[in-house]
């Protein structure tokens, strides 16, 4: 039985990740402000924080070791190095949540060596203004900066599924039930996706096989805009048009200039099984189109 850490567990991939966990047995302690109530009962510890408050965070961990930390809500190089301060020397492995917005954009599936972070200069800022990308590509360099903690950067590319809080899917099926169009540079980019219960997997598998280093996970596959209105369609029977522009309300969350997508061979070489998004995704579109009674 492991004991584990995890800051940002309450939704979303976050949840999954904690019911698994505790599916097999391990003692899970979850971190969180308080914002949003969960439904672990006594299955878990709380510790009630707010990570971005430092002293609080120290007092609040207090002398407790863990065999995993798993951080979903780390966005910018303080935070990280609050972090690496508290736990360097007292934890096994940290797994840090990453994001396929640390690489540039690239003629190729996105591999590892695309990105860098032991070279990354850590450059904070008096403002702590960040980009997400940057905020992430910096945390990244914070952590791997250190040779006192042993961390895994798990590089995540769109997360999808039912409770998905930014509705990023619903806005397209929402979109196609209505008939309004919607605006996005290039229809057919080609997008790589992850299932939040994927990305849980995903990640209890990079913590319990103490992955070192950055490594991405998506699902195999990839699928653009257009071919996945095409499943809307096909399920609801109805689409919106695609056009390069529209009031900002309309534009797709999805709206990227080309290819987006990244590669999976590492973690698969490795013995992760990836799930195939052409069998995912048409079963999520029917679940939230039964759920958003668009039929």
């Amino acid at each position: 039985m492991a004991k584990i850490l995890v800051l940002g567990g309450t939704r979303f991939f976050g949840k999954r990740l904690v019911n698994r966990l505790l599916a097999k047995g391990d003692a899970v302690t979850i971190l969180t402000r308080g914002h949003h109530q969960d439904s672990f009962g006594g299955a878990v510890s709380r510790i009630a924080v707010d990570r971005k408050d430092p002293e609080s965070l120290k007092q609040a961990v207090g002398s407790q070791d863990f065999d995993i930390v798993y951080d979903n809500i780390c966005y910018t190089p303080e935070e990280a190095g609050q972090a690496a301060d508290i736990f360097a020397g007292r934890i096994g492995q940290y797994v840090l949540t990453s994001t396929l917005s640390v690489y540039d954009f690239a003629d190729h599936p996105l591999r590892e060596e695309d990105f860098d972070p032991y070279r990354y200069p850590v450059m904070m800022n008096e403002s702590r203004d960040y980009s997400y990308k940057e905020g992430k590509r910096q945390a990244e360099a914070v952590l791997f900066g250190r040779h006192n903690l042993n961390v895994t950067a798990v590089r995540l590319p769109i997360v999808l599924g039912p409770d998905d809080y930014t509705r990023r899917l619903h806005f397209h099926i929402e979109h196609a039930a209505s008939g309004e169009a919607i605006g996005l540079p290039d229809p057919d980019a080609q997008i790589s996706f992850v299932h939040a219960e994927e990305a849980a997997e995903f990640l209890e598998w990079a913590g319990q096989i103490q992955w070192e280093g950055p490594v991405n996970a998506c699902s195999s596959g990839t699928i653009s805009v257009r071919e996945m209105m095409s499943l809307i369609q096909q399920e609801i029977g109805r689409s919106a048009p695609l056009q390069s522009s529209a009031p900002p309300d309309h534009m797709s969350p999805f709206g990227i200039p080309g290819d987006w997508t990244m590669d999976h061979a590492r973690a698969a070489a490795a013995g992760f099984k990836f799930w195939d998004l052409h069998d995912w995704m048409p079963k999520l579109i029917a679940e939230l189109s039964a759920d958003l009674q668009v039929r």
